[in-house]
């Protein structure tokens, strides 16, 4: 398994392909809902096996504070750990590159798997827009 920062154009979009399959397609979020400006200015990670892109989430600089989202493993791959790894990768860069807090916007059924590596849950669940639940959660890095 390869985790990194995808640094070209063709990494990128295998980035988006996963993010199409599992938000737009698998969870049914809004096309509108899930593209946004920052996907032309945040760092974008993709996880690869033998198989192929099979995972990504993305950060959004905010001063000290990385913001990660866009977290999906494709179907194949779930129950695997790859989230976790996926989560760690995205982290140890953060803090390498001078972060000092990372924070998300969870889905609440996911609250329990980002809490297992270090996030703390802050604040009531909100609708993002897309029609599921989510709550902030922080971690210190």
């Amino acid at each position: 398994m390869r985790i990194g920062r995808a640094e070209d154009d063709a990494a990128r979009q295998a980035c988006f392909d996963i993010r199409r399959a599992v938000f737009i397609e698998e969870q049914r979020i809004p096309e509108g809902e899930e593209w946004d400006a920052h996907d032309a200015t945040c760092i974008h990670y993709l996880a690869e096996d033998a198989t192929g892109p099979v995972g990504t989430a993305r950060l959004i600089a905010k001063g000290q504070r990385a913001k990660i989202g866009r977290v999906a493993v494709m179907p194949s791959h779930r129950g695997t750990g790859l989230g976790a790894q996926i989560m760690q990768a995205v982290m140890d860069d953060a803090k390498a590159h001078g972060f000092a807090r990372a924070e998300l916007e969870a889905q609440v059924y996911a609250i329990a798997f980002y809490e297992r590596l270090g996030f703390v849950a802050e604040g009531p669940d909100f609708d993002d827009g897309s029609g599921i639940m989510h709550r902030v959660m922080r971690a210190e890095l």
